[in-house]
């Protein structure tokens, strides 16, 4: 108690998805479980790849989460003593500088081969790490590898790479080093030079723990407790950086917030809130069982935090919406202030008008009877006195009789309805599905061959008056629709709202055409 120190070292080079977010949020419960600190610490070591961009959006998604460290730190900031380490360690023999070509060093590594470099001089190898620190045409040609064991049945133990060249410029330190350590290098340094205590990290990196451990051997630090914990893998989802970036390049996504992807943003777009993403998450706590989680699990969590708050309202689509002409409807328009949730009163107000002519869906026309008594939602109960069809039968247009004193438990409908009248606003109701179709994506699978190809369904509806006043994010739900996020509000213009579906947890069809 008092004593652990948890870090979460993202690197600058993409969105934080749900995965990591899972690191950051496990980081901070056992921080704060043991009354410690948490260190937020960006690996920016990939020059080539990390911008300041990523830096801003990592910081926006971690206060979004509700993340807050102790201290943000940069491993940038001990680029320094890292190369003063890594001279050490080829003054002491433990590393040594290699110009084998990347594709040959793959294959020895493979083979158990050890480099030809391996057993050269440290003078030599000390004129070699000169080289590299300048840049020079010789110095780039090479990289730095720990000296460990080429025999070893873990590869990570197979003299991993400590140091590359690298001319990108830098984000923070600009075109001041040539030379950048690897993760596997820099990473096990800094949590010990640090006071990290736990370093929780996936569990795809478990071969890699034993490395990780002889690098702080080497180095003659502190060590360093690994816990590791299941990674995040979901059905019909990529988190590759690399694949994600794909989509964003090739214009199959509005970008790296857009509501397919599952980047923290990605998801909140889509209507998950905070809430549900933290209990997820928790309720799995640090388990090391590999599985393939369903996405029905989170948004069923999710459904049960925005049900009994998000306010209601109503929509008709606007393809084939049919007229429903009440004989004995109010000649003059009125209007009755009601609750927006009738069990959930802080959700506010809204204004419902009533009209002689109200619009009902096609699908409730259609399923209407001659003579049938249904319930028009917040109104009352109406007698169905004629059905008008098209010469192929389609329903254009229906009259009835109210019946408001009737019972609405005698009734099989009950029918949401808009007023026709001016005020009523133009809607697209946006449905979302899987960016590809391959449940479970293998390691060498092609995920372009399985890409789904239609993913974004608009439909175009009208919404009652009151969702003109609708804000960006704000959660409701459509009467006998489902819940909704709105993504674009009114912008008093011509253009609709823009309302994302937001699952509820029901089984999910699979994605793909239908």
């Amino acid at each position: 108690m008092g004593k652990v120190c948890t870090r979460f070292p993202p690197e600058p080079s993409g969105y934080l998805h749900i995965g990591h977010a899972k690191a950051a949020l496990l980081n901070q419960f056992f921080a704060q479980k043991y009354k410690g600190r948490l260190i937020i610490r960006f690996d920016d070591t990939n020059p080539a790849k990390e911008k300041d961009e990523f830096v801003e959006s990592i910081l926006h998604d971690l206060e979004t989460l509700g993340v807050k460290g102790d201290v943000i730190t940069y491993t940038s900031d001990y680029f320094p003593q890292l190369m003063e380490m890594c001279e050490k360690l080829i003054k002491e023999g433990k590393a040594y500088v290699d110009d084998t070509e990347r594709e040959q060093m793959q294959t020895e590594r493979k083979a158990m081969i050890e480099s030809k470099c391996r057993n050269q001089s440290v003078e030599e190898n000390l004129i070699l790490w000169k080289e590299m620190i300048a840049g020079s045409p010789r110095g780039v040609q090479c990289c730095v590898r720990a000296k460990m064991d080429m025999s070893n049945p873990n590869a990570s133990l197979r003299d991993p790479v400590y140091y590359r060249c690298n001319p990108a410029p830098h984000l923070r330190v600009g075109s001041k080093y040539k030379v950048y350590p690897t993760y596997d290098f820099a990473c096990p340094y800094v949590d010990s030079i640090e006071g990290v205590t736990h370093a929780l990290r996936s569990s795809e990196y478990h071969d890699r723990n034993d490395q990780y451990y002889r690098v702080l051997e080497d180095m003659q630090l502190r060590k360093v407790h690994v816990w590791d914990f299941s990674r995040l893998n979901f059905v019909y989802t990529l988190l590759s950086k690399r694949k994600l970036q794909w989509f964003v390049d090739n214009g199959r996504v509005e970008g790296w917030n857009d509501p397919r992807f599952p980047t923290v943003q990605g998801i909140i777009r889509r209507g998950l809130t905070i809430e549900a993403l933290k209990q997820f998450i928790l309720s799995q706590g640090a388990s090391k069982n590999l599985n393939l989680m369903e996405w029905d699990k989170l948004w069923t969590i999710n459904k049960k935090i925005i049900d009994p708050i998000c306010p209601r309202h109503t929509a008709v689509l606007s393809e084939g919406k049919v007229l429903l002409d009440l004989s004995n409807g109010p000649e003059t328009p009125f209007t009755r202030v009601i609750l927006r949730h009738k069990k959930y009163e802080p959700a506010g107000k809204k204004a419902s008008v009533f009209t002689k002519r109200i619009w009902l869906d096609h699908a409730d026309a259609t399923a209407v009877s001659e003579g049938e008594e249904v319930t028009l939602m917040d109104w009352g109960n109406c007698f169905i006195r004629k059905v008008e069809r098209d010469q192929y039968g389609l329903v254009t247009r229906l009259q009835g009789e109210l019946h408001v004193e009737g019972s609405v438990k005698t009734t099989k409908l009950k029918l949401t309805w808009l007023p026709e009248f001016s005020e009523l606003v133009p809607v697209t109701l946006v449905d979302l599905d899987h960016l590809i179709v391959k449940k479970k994506l293998e390691e060498n699978d092609d995920f372009v061959s399985v890409l789904n190809p239609v993913t974004r369904i608009e439909t175009s509806a009208l919404g009652d008056s009151n969702m003109r006043n609708l804000q960006r994010g704000e959660i409701i739900q459509l009467e006998r629709k489902g819940y909704y996020i709105c993504d674009v509000p009114f912008l008093r213009s011509s253009k609709p709202i823009v309302l994302i579906s937001i699952p509820d947890g029901r089984q999910q069809k699979p994605p793909g055409p239908q």
